[in-house]
């Protein structure tokens, strides 16, 4: 692998002709080559012409970028930005690794999606997936990707077959929350396999890049990776996929937003004011591309002396309640600020599997069986006629 260049996969794109006497690299549609790992990603941008047409671009890409020594994987995506005098129209596009470019005009991996352009055009379900939810919050710091491993231990204590990916290229966290340091193989279909922990599946670049390694990619290259990592890895069969989304309010969130067939958003938050202002930007964000909001969580709620068992409302307490009435969305239920919650996260053993009699792990559990509840009522409002969940 040592030997894997970006000179060599661009020479080896090079034998690819786009059109007579001309091939892909010259012609301008390569771009973003990202090695890491043995694991190669690149973009082709069809800004200029008709997306459809390249569906066998991808797959000769692919072909002969995986034959080059040291390359265990390829991922190909399709770009294609709005033209100036669309007039409002979006490009179409492919996002997964030789995959068909899609041509239903929906949002893309590798552009900016705008508001009120909602998931129903755009989303392509997953297959052997049932539901599909996203953790979010509107800044970072507020235990969202705690919130996100032990809710999904939580649903898998009620009995749900229960993936988790980490959406969050830049600073991946499941690898140290679950303690995994193994990483995914291809299986016979030319599938990423996912790994798993305690029951459940999981799915993060982490896995593909060393702890503490920076990925210093742009735009296209992290829509091509999520696309990878949604559409490429062998979930199936799975009850819920909880997608663990980065924080804030950029185009990883909005384009999982629209090209994922989400259930619906789970809001965390700590009861500060600060924290709860840009928590009401993730819940404007999925209100504009009609993503349902499950609820609200308030993480960090109190905390109580170890010692002492006095009570302490470190960040407030009750905001994220009071937020969730004005919207009229669910609370779903308050977490304290414990050291066995922070202990066991660094440990990679998350409380609910760790610990699931504790009083923490109880609080995840009821959080769990709240966001059953509302995505129950979420279908029975749009009258989808998928499989019933069951709380007992």
């Amino acid at each position: 692998m040592a030997g894997l260049t970006k000179e060599k996969i661009i020479d080896a794109l090079k034998t690819i002709e786009f059109k007579e006497g001309i091939n892909i690299v010259d012609q301008g549609l390569v771009s973003e080559v990202v090695i890491a790992n043995g694991k190669v990603y690149f973009a082709l941008d069809a800004s200029n012409d008709d997306p459809t047409k390249f569906e066998p671009l991808c797959r000769e890409a692919e072909k002969v970028v995986g034959a080059l020594d040291g390359v265990t994987s390829v991922g190909v995506t399709v770009t294609a930005e709005r033209s100036a005098d669309s007039g409002g129209a979006r490009g179409q596009n492919g996002a997964s690794a030789g995959g068909a470019p899609r041509g239903d005009g929906g949002p893309q991996a590798g552009s900016s999606a705008g508001p009120n352009e909602g998931p129903k055009a755009g989303a392509q379900k997953i297959e052997g997936v049932k539901h599909v939810i996203a953790v979010a919050s509107g800044k970072g710091g507020v235990g969202k990707s705690t919130t996100s491993v032990n809710l999904a231990m939580a649903l898998k204590a009620e009995g749900l077959k229960v993936g988790i990916l980490d959406a969050d290229v830049y600073g991946p966290s499941m690898p140290r929350l679950l303690g995994i340091a193994d990483e995914p193989t291809v299986g016979p279909n030319n599938e990423i396999l996912p790994l798993e922990a305690y029951g459940v599946k999981v799915m993060s670049m982490g896995f593909m890049v060393a702890e503490g390694t920076a990925v210093v990619w742009r735009g296209p290259m992290v829509m091509s990776a999520l696309s990878q990592m949604i559409s490429k890895v062998a979930w199936a069969p799975l009850d819920v996929l909880v997608i663990d989304l980065p924080p804030g309010t950029g185009d990883v969130q909005l384009t999982i937003a629209q090209q994922t067939p989400l259930t619906g958003a789970v809001i965390v938050s700590t009861p500060q004011d600060l924290a709860l202002i840009d928590a009401r930007k993730g819940i404007n964000m999925f209100g504009q591309v009609n993503i349902p909001i499950l609820g609200l969580i308030e993480n960090m709620s109190y905390f109580l002396c170890p010692s002492c068992g006095d009570r302490s409302d470190i960040f407030g307490h009750g905001g994220a309640r009071e937020e969730a009435k004005k919207i009229g969305a669910e609370f779903l239920g308050e977490v304290p600020l414990h050291l066995d919650i922070r202990a066991t996260s660094d440990a990679g053993r998350p409380i609910v599997a760790s610990a699931p009699e504790s009083a923490e792990a109880k609080a995840y559990i009821d959080i769990a069986k709240n966001v059953l509840a509302q995505m129950e009522k979420v279908e029975q409002d749009a009258g989808f006629a998928g499989p019933n969940i069951v709380i007992e």
